[in-house]
C-alpha cells in the first residue's frame, strides 16, 4: 500500500472495518450472478436506485482490493454541497461528482472525469434514474449511461437490479432497519451503435425484467 495516498488509506479500511462488515454480519445480502462482473477490465454497473445505502451495497460485492477502483457516479449539488460533504464522500466512498442541471457544456466535458476513470481501468456505479425511486419503482432512465457507454465502446455496461434498501433506510428516514437485500446481476451489453435512447430503453428493460424475476419469485 506504499503507493497510496492518504484518502486512498482512509477509503479501504472504511470499507475494510465498516461498510464490508456491516453488510454481510448485520444486514445480509442474495447474490444472483456475482461471476458476471469482471475482473481484469473496468466496466460500468447501471442499477435501479432506491436508497443511499444501494451504493454502499454494492461495493460490497467486490474485494478489498478492487475498492480503490470502483467509483459511485454522484449528485454533485446534493454530495458536494458544502467542502465538507464533498471531501467526505470524496474520500470515504470515493464518488465522481457529476452536474444533474442541463448545461450547454459538451458531453466530453460533462463526463470527463468518468471516461479518465474509466480509461485508467477503474469502474463507476450510475443510477440512470438520477434520483431515489420509491417502493422498488423504477423510474424512467435518463440517457447519461448511453452516452457514457457510447464514449467508451470497450467497456461493458453492467445491469443490475437491487431489492432490499429501500427498506433498510427508506428515502424519508434516517433510521436503518435491518433487512436482507437481493442483488441481480446481468450478462454485460456493449454499446450497439443504436440511438443513445434505444440503448437506455434496453438497459432499462433488462433490470425491469430482473425485477419481474424477483417478484415471481417472491410469490412461490
Amino acid at each position: 500500500m506504499s503507493n497510496l495516498t492518504k484518502e486512498d488509506v482512509i477509503k479501504f479500511l472504511f470499507f475494510l472495518f465498516i461498510v464490508k462488515p456491516f453488510i454481510f454480519w448485520v444486514l445480509g445480502i442474495n447474490v444472483r450472478g456475482l461471476e458476471k462482473i469482471p475482473k481484469d477490465k473496468p466496466f460500468i454497473i447501471a442499477a435501479n436506485h432506491n436508497s443511499h445505502i444501494d451504493t454502499l451495497i454494492l461495493m460490497s460485492l467486490f474485494p478489498i482490493s478492487q475498492i480503490l477502483k470502483i467509483h459511485p457516479v454522484a449528485a454533485k449539488d446534493y454530495f458536494c454541497n458544502t467542502k465538507f460533504r464533498e471531501y467526505i464522500f470524496k474520500t470515504l466512498v470515493g464518488i465522481i461528482p457529476i452536474e444533474r442541471i442541463v448545461t450547454r457544456q459538451s458531453k466530453e466535458n460533462i463526463f470527463r472525469d468518468i471516461n479518465e476513470a474509466l480509461k485508467n481501468n477503474h469502474s463507476i456505479i450510475i443510477y440512470p434514474e438520477g434520483t431515489r425511486g420509491e417502493d422498488n419503482t423504477i423510474l424512467e432512465f435518463k440517457t447519461g449511461v448511453a452516452h457514457i457507454a457510447k464514449m467508451n465502446p470497450d467497456v461493458p455496461v453492467i445491469p443490475v437490479f437491487i431489492n432490499g434498501p429501500d427498506k433498510i433506510l427508506p428515502k424519508l428516514d434516517s433510521f436503518i432497519v435491518p433487512f436482507i437485500s437481493d442483488i441481480y446481476i446481468a450478462d454485460e451489453e456493449y454499446y450497439d451503435n443504436s440511438s443513445t435512447l434505444s440503448f437506455t430503453h434496453k438497459i432499462k428493460q433488462i433490470i425491469e425484467n430482473m425485477y419481474l424475476e424477483h417478484k415471481k419469485k417472491e410469490t412461490l
